[in-house]
């Protein structure tokens, strides 16, 4: 009987850490936008190390923004309560909190239509993309608020 109880705990918990795990630290995820050939919550890579466009790379394709049609940048950041965690290991979990980073780029295409995608930035890839695109672009990213900065430029 212990030995099922075991196993059942233990599964519980292996599942609770994979539904809570979320975004990668270094992957993107695309939220929503203009583009719908992209399905909302589709997981990927973002790169800013071509020179010429910011890129998301998907499972069946990619989204090339260049940098010298992007004409708007915001961060921001939401915080969650980690609710599954605290319920299986403790509730002392309940007072921590889960950032998630959003990075919003506006751009036109070659037609001079506007576009948008709200892309989830996984945390170790916050700081590296704000500073390159902002170099890439020559655009201030528009912060939501004072902690945003804070994340978003490592503190500074």
């Amino acid at each position: 009987m212990k030995k099922v109880i075991g196993l059942v705990l233990a599964c519980v918990f292996a599942f609770d850490f994979v539904a809570v795990a979320g975004l990668g630290s270094d992957k993107t995820a695309y939220i929503g936008g203009t583009e719908n050939q992209i399905k909302d919550g589709t997981e990927g890579r973002s790169s800013a190390r071509d020179d010429k466009q910011f890129v998301f790379d998907y499972k069946g394709g990619h989204l090339e923004m260049p940098y010298d049609q992007i004409d708007d940048l915001e961060y921001g950041q939401k915080a969650g309560r980690r609710l599954g965690l605290a319920l299986t290991i403790s509730p002392w979990l309940l007072l921590s909190h889960k950032r998630k980073h959003f990075l919003t780029v506006g751009w036109k295409d070659a037609q001079d239509k506007q576009h948008a995608a709200v892309l989830e930035l996984g945390k170790s890839i916050v700081r590296t993309t704000i500073t390159t695109l902002e170099a890439r672009t020559g655009k201030k990213v528009d912060f939501q608020d004072d902690e945003a900065r804070k994340s978003g430029m490592g503190g500074i």
